[in-house]
């Protein structure tokens, strides 16, 4: 499969926020963070991933991960690969994530995320939405990746 894997742009927004609804995902916030968004597309330009970024100060949440069910592990590393160049480059130090489900945990760890108790979750990030809904999911996980 040819793909390619790009910045989002405020062109992309309608675009994104399409594909976030469709896939069950929240989209509040998104618009204003577009700029920490990566696209996963097809050759003819269709969505196949999207991974976002909610910045706070110098660290960040990530979240609005969809994808494709064609898509290989390959794909999903590097979409994070390049997730990891966005972060350093918008100069964020630290990437938190919250996930509800236990399997990916392990996923995640290879990837070099570490278990975070909730308590010690960032005040910066508790003041976030998604974050104050995170916390209404039952058996949240957080993880966090230091760059």
């Amino acid at each position: 499969m040819n793909t390619t894997i790009r910045f989002a742009d405020r062109q992309d927004t309608l675009k994104v926020l399409a594909y976030l609804t469709k896939a069950n995902l929240g989209t509040e916030g998104v618009a204003d963070s577009i700029d920490y968004f990566l696209l996963m597309e097809d050759s003819k330009g269709e969505i196949l991933a999207t991974l976002g970024i909610e910045p706070c100060g110098t660290i960040g949440l990530l979240r609005s991960l969809a994808m494709s069910a064609t898509l290989k592990e390959a794909d999903i590393l590097a979409l994070f690969n390049q997730m990891y160049l966005l972060a350093k480059e918008k100069s964020l130090s630290t990437l938190y994530l919250a996930t509800n489900k236990p399997d990916s945990v392990s996923f995640f760890q290879v990837l070099g995320f570490n278990l975070l108790d909730s308590k010690d979750v960032p005040v910066e990030l508790l003041e976030l939405n998604h974050v104050q809904h995170i916390f209404t999911v039952d058996n949240s996980f957080f993880m966090q990746l230091n760059l």
